[in-house]
């Protein structure tokens, strides 16, 4: 049985308006609830490695940014330390997430820095991908958009991010 989320009926509305504003081709999809981006991206039948996974994560001076890898992967905090020029990065807390928008369920934030003001990083392997999918502000529905649009409208930047086996992810 799914969980009910009050207020949460439907995709961010922000989001929506914001993609018909900027005319990035996008397609929203249902699916059954889900938690975690790569059960997301089974459910959809999508490759996980065109599936964004958002993590937000807190520098040490106080500074909020949004990490985003492939579903399958995790972010590398020495990685995003180093991106940052902090001395310390630490993953936020569910609370201190969804305190950034309380208007998408938590863990389900959209990669778009515009709608909660902070700074995007994506990691580098998903920047060759034509098409990309990403929740949605819920866990019910994500957005699949045309990548090259989403990137040249939504300013977000890329990095090297993510775990690995020593490569950097463009390198695989």
């Amino acid at each position: 049985m799914a969980i009910q989320h009050p207020g949460f009926v439907g995709p961010h509305s922000g989001l929506i308006d914001w993609l018909a504003g900027r005319h990035v081709e996008y397609e929203i999809r249902e699916h059954p609830e889900t938690f975690t981006a790569e059960a997301t991206a089974r459910a959809e039948h999508v490759d996980p490695h065109r599936f964004l996974k958002v993590v937000g994560v807190t520098a040490d001076d106080g500074r909020k940014v949004l990490l985003g890898v492939e579903a399958q992967d995790h972010v590398d905090l020495a990685k995003a330390r180093r991106l940052l020029g902090a001395s310390d990065v630490r993953l936020l807390t569910e609370p201190e997430f969804a305190a950034l928008a309380p208007d998408c369920e938590p863990g389900s934030i959209p990669p778009v820095p515009e709608l909660f003001g902070l700074p995007v990083y994506v990691d580098f392997g998903l920047r060759d991908a034509s098409e990309l999918a990403f929740a949605a502000g819920s866990h019910r529905y994500s957005v699949h958009v045309d990548r090259a649009a989403w990137e040249r409208t939504s300013g977000i930047a890329y990095a090297d991010i993510a775990q690995g086996d020593g490569m950097p992810a463009w390198a695989r």
